[in-house]
C-alpha cells in the first residue's frame, strides 16, 4: 500500500508539472485520450499500421484518414502511459507501481533490456541513488539489431554491452516535455551526444529511434521504451559523407562548392545525399553544365538540404520543408520507404551525425534555380516549347536573361496552328521578354517589351495578373536563366481601338451609330484603358427605323445611357474574381455588377455573348442587351416606351419631366510642337484644350505656322515644306449630315439584324 501511495504522489507531481509547459507529443496523448473517452477512464485511442507493429499517437490528419504512410491504419484502444487495468474494472482506473529503473524496466516491458542490464553488471546502478534517463530498446528492437553486432555486445557484456546500454542513458531526468527539437544531450558512455528531435506530429526521436511508449516514472529516474538500438556517433555530417563510399561524386561536388565549411561544423540539418549511381544517371550535358556553373551547382547542393533533422520514424504523411536553396521540398513516406517531392528514391535511411541525419537518394534533385529556362516547361506545355524549337527561339535563351509567358497545350487550337511557321513564330515572340521579370515585380499598368519590339500590358486584380487577353495560372518558376510565367491563352495584342474594332465588325453598327450621334467616338480612340460593354444589333430589332431615330432625340439622355457601357479600367474576364460579385463603377457614375459563373461573364445578370475583344486602348464584351443604370429613372414617354421593348432584365422607372444631369465628356489635352526656324533656333510649344471636337495633330515645320480657329476646331496652314503625322477625322457637320442620311435610309428600309 505504501509503494501505491508513492507511486501515485510521484505521478501526480511529475504530471501536474508538466501540464504548465506540455510538449507536442503530451498534447497527442491529450487527443488520444479524447478520442478513448467513451471507453474508460485513461483510456489511449491509437492508430496501428496493418500488417506490422507499428502504433502511434496519431495526429487528427492520420487519424481522419485512418492511415499512416498511405497505409491503412487500425484503431487500438489500451491504457494511457502510466495506467493500467484493474480486473474487472472499466478502463483505466490505477496507475503503473513505481521502482528502481531496473524495475521499471520490466513495468514497461524491456525485458531484453533488463536482462543485459543484469549480465553487463549494469543493475546495481540503475537499482541504485541517482536521477537517470534511460531510453531502453524494446524487445522487438534488440531483435532487429544485427546478428553480428548483437553477438559482439554479448561476447563482451562488461566492456561492450555495458558501453551500449550507457549510450542509452542520461544522467538527469528527460520528460518529453524537456525534449526540445534538435536538443544534444551527453549520454552516460564518454560523453557522446544523443541527438533528440521532437516533431510536431508528436514523435520524439533519439538518434533516429522513435520513442514508442514515454515518460514511465521510477524511483532514480525516467524510462522510455524506443524502437530500436542506437549505435554510438562521433563523426559530423563531413566525416560521415568523406567515410561513405556511395557518396564520393556528392562528396567531389560538395568539396568544390564549399559546401563541407557548413557541413563540417554545428548545425543541425537533413542531407538527401545522391547516391554515385544517382549522378551517373544525368545526361552528360545537363551534369557538365551544372558543374561548370557555381550558381547552379551551389543551387543543387543545397536543394537536397534542410535546415531541420527528419528522421524517417518521425514521418507519418506528406509535408514541405524550405531547404538551404530557399524553395520547398515535400518529404513523405509510403509504407516503410521514404518519398521526396511524390516519388520513392531513398535507398538508405537514418546515417545519424553529430550534427544531423543523411538519407541516401537514387535520383539527383535539380531545382528551377539550376535549370535552363526551357526545361521549366511542364508536360501541360509542350506545345509551346517544341514550337520554340522548332523555330530556332530557343537558341537566344543561353545567354541573356528572358521571361518566357507560356500558354498551356489547350491553348493552341486549330486556328493558331493553322498559321505558317512564319507568322507563329511571330505570336511565339509576343510571348518572349526581353528582360527577367518574376512575379512580385509585375503592377497593373506596367508595359512590357517582347523580343519582337511590341509592347504588352499587365492588368492586375484581385485574385489574377493579367498580360494583354492572358490571364496567369498560379506557378510561376525561375530558372538560372530567367523566369516561366504559365498563362491561358496565346497572347494576341491589338493593334486597333476600340472604335475601330466597333466599325470593322457589322454586329456593332446600331450601336456605333449612336456612339458616333453623341460625339462619343473620340472616348473609344482616346485613353489606355476602357472597358466597353456592346450590344450587337439584334438587340434593337424589335425597335423600328423611326424608334431608332427617337432615341436619338434626347442626346443627354443617350449619353448616360451609352456611357453606362464604359468603365475606367481593363477588366479582363478571367481576371474577374470567380463566383462573387464585382461592384465596379460606370462612367456615367451609376454601379454596374460584374459575376464571373459558369466561365461566363454576367453584367447586371445580362450574359456577355463574347468576352475580350482586346483592343490598343481597352477591352470590349459583347453582351445580349442594352444596359440601363437600375437608380436611374426615364422622363419622357416616348423614351421608356423604346427603352421597355428591349431592356427586359430590369423594369424601367418612369417619373415625368425627370431630366438628366449633362454629361460631361473629357477634355483630351493636345500638344502642338512646332519646331521654328529662325536666328536663334527657338522652339515654341503651344498647348490647346478644347472640347471633345479637338483632335490630336503633330507637325513638324520649318517655318513659323498659321493657326485658324473654325468653329471650336483647329486647322493648319504652312506656306512651307513640311512633314506632317496625324490622325484625321470628319469634321463633326459632315460626320452629323452623313448620319441624317443613314437615319433617313433607314426610314426607308426597317433595321434588321
Amino acid at each position: 500500500m505504501k509503494l501505491l501511495f508513492v507511486a501515485i504522489s510521484s505521478f501526480f507531481v511529475f504530471t501536474s508539472l508538466d501540464q504548465a509547459d506540455s510538449s507536442y507529443y503530451d498534447k497527442i496523448v491529450i487527443h488520444s485520450r479524447i478520442r478513448a473517452k467513451d471507453k474508460g477512464p485513461n483510456v489511449c485511442a491509437l492508430q496501428q499500421v496493418v500488417g506490422t507493429k507499428k502504433k502511434y499517437f496519431s495526429t487528427c490528419r492520420n487519424w481522419h484518414q485512418k492511415s499512416i504512410c498511405n497505409k491503412k491504419a487500425l484503431v487500438l484502444y489500451e491504457c494511457c502511459p502510466g495506467y493500467m487495468r484493474l480486473d474487472g474494472g472499466r478502463g483505466c482506473p490505477a496507475v503503473s507501481p513505481i521502482d528502481h529503473v531496473y524495475g521499471t524496466l520490466a513495468i514497461v516491458g524491456a525485458t531484453n533490456s533488463q536482462n543485459y542490464a543484469d549480465r553487463s553488471d549494469l543493475r546495481r546502478e540503475i537499482e541504485g541513488n541517482g536521477a537517470f534517463t534511460m531510453f531502453a530498446p524494446s524487445n522487438d528492437a534488440w531483435m532487429l539489431l544485427d546478428a553480428e553486432a548483437r553477438s559482439a555486445l554479448l561476447s563482451n557484456v562488461n566492456i561492450e554491452l555495458l558501453n551500449a546500454l550507457h549510450y542509452h542513458m542520461v544522467d538527469h531526468r528527460l520528460l518529453t516535455k524537456d525534449m526540445k527539437n534538435g536538443l544534444t544531450v551527453p549520454s552516460m558512455y564518454n560523453d557522446l551526444n544523443l541527438l533528440i528531435n521532437h516533431a510536431t506530429n508528436g514523435i520524439v526521436t533519439v538518434n533516429c529511434a522513435r520513442i514508442i511508449y514515454a515518460n514511465q516514472i521510477a524511483t532514480n529516474g525516467i524510462v522510455h521504451v524506443i524502437d530500436r538500438v542506437i549505435t554510438a556517433v562521433g563523426n559530423n555530417l563531413e566525416e560521415t559523407i568523406e567515410a561513405t563510399d556511395e557518396l564520393s561524386s556528392f562528396r567531389a561536388a560538395a568539396a568544390a562548392s564549399g559546401l563541407f565549411a557548413t557541413l563540417g561544423t554545428g548545425g543541425h540539418y537533413t542531407i538527401f545525399a545522391p547516391t554515385n549511381e544517382a549522378f551517373d544517371k544525368l545526361p552528360r550535358e545537363v551534369l557538365e553544365r551544372i558543374l561548370s556553373d557555381d550558381v547552379a551547382m551551389k543551387a543543387l547542393l543545397h536543394y537536397h538540404i534542410l535546415n531541420s533533422v527528419h528522421c524517417s520514424e518521425a514521418i507519418m504523411s506528406g509535408a514541405t520543408y524550405p531547404t538551404l536553396e530557399g524553395t520547398n521540398i515535400e518529404i513523405g513516406c509510403d509504407g516503410d520507404s521514404l518519398t521526396v517531392n511524390g516519388e520513392k528514391m531513398v535507398n538508405r535511411k537514418d546515417i545519424v551525425a553529430t550534427n544531423g541525419v543523411i538519407h541516401l537518394i537514387n535520383k539527383v534533385l535539380i531545382p528551377d534555380a539550376a535549370m535552363q529556362i526551357l526545361d521549366l516547361v511542364s508536360s501541360r506545355q509542350t506545345t509551346f516549347s517544341e514550337l520554340v524549337r522548332d523555330t530556332g527561339l530557343s537558341a537566344a535563351f543561353t545567354d541573356a536573361d528572358h521571361t518566357l509567358l507560356v500558354p498551356l497545350n489547350e491553348a493552341f487550337n486549330e486556328d493558331v496552328m493553322a498559321f505558317d511557321q512564319r507568322i507563329l513564330k511571330v505570336i511565339l515572340q509576343n510571348h518572349i521578354l526581353k528582360v527577367k521579370v518574376v512575379l512580385n515585380q509585375l503592377y497593373n499598368g506596367q508595359i512590357l517589351e517582347t523580343v519582337g519590339g511590341k509592347f504588352l500590358r499587365v492588368f492586375v486584380y484581385r485574385t489574377a495578373v493579367c498580360i494583354e487577353n492572358s490571364c496567369m495560372v498560379r506557378g510561376s518558376r525561375e530558372g538560372r536563366n530567367g523566369v516561366l510565367h504559365t498563362i491561358r491563352k496565346v497572347i494576341m495584342p491589338s493593334e486597333n481601338s476600340m472604335l475601330q474594332i466597333l466599325r470593322d465588325d457589322p454586329r456593332f453598327s446600331i450601336f456605333l451609330t449612336l456612339i458616333e450621334s453623341v460625339g462619343l467616338t473620340e472616348m473609344l480612340t482616346e485613353g489606355k484603358g476602357w472597358t466597353l460593354f456592346v450590344p450587337t444589333n439584334d438587340v434593337f430589332e424589335s425597335l423600328t427605323t423611326d424608334e431608332l431615330e427617337e432615341l436619338t432625340r434626347d442626346k443627354n439622355a443617350l449619353r448616360h445611357i451609352l456611357l453606362y457601357h464604359l468603365l475606367n479600367g481593363v477588366y479582363i474576364g478571367d481576371g474577374i474574381e470567380y463566383g462573387v460579385t464585382n461592384v465596379l463603377k460606370s462612367y456615367q457614375g451609376s454601379r454596374v455588377m460584374i459575376k464571373l459563373v459558369n466561365n461566363t461573364m454576367l453584367v447586371n445578370n445580362v450574359k456577355t455573348k463574347e468576352a475580350d475583344l482586346l483592343a490598343n486602348n481597352g477591352v470590349i464584351h459583347v453582351i445580349n442587351s442594352l444596359l440601363f443604370p437600375k437608380d436611374l429613372p426615364v422622363g419622357s414617354d416616348y423614351l421608356q416606351r423604346i427603352l421597355t421593348k428591349i431592356i427586359k432584365y430590369i423594369e424601367i422607372k418612369f417619373i415625368p419631366g425627370y431630366t438628366y444631369t449633362e454629361m460631361k465628356i473629357p477634355i483630351f489635352t493636345h500638344i502642338f510642337k512646332s519646331n521654328i526656324t529662325r536666328e536663334i533656333g527657338t522652339t515654341i510649344t503651344r498647348v490647346i484644350p478644347y472640347e471633345t471636337e479637338v483632335r490630336e495633330f503633330t507637325r513638324i515645320v520649318t517655318t513659323k505656322p498659321e493657326i485658324n480657329i473654325i468653329r471650336g476646331r483647329f486647322t493648319h496652314s504652312e506656306t512651307s515644306t513640311r512633314t506632317a503625322h496625324f490622325n484625321s477625322r470628319t469634321p463633326a457637320g459632315l460626320r452629323r449630315s452623313r448620319h441624317a442620311r443613314k437615319l433617313r435610309q433607314r426610314k426607308r428600309k426597317p433595321v434588321r439584324a
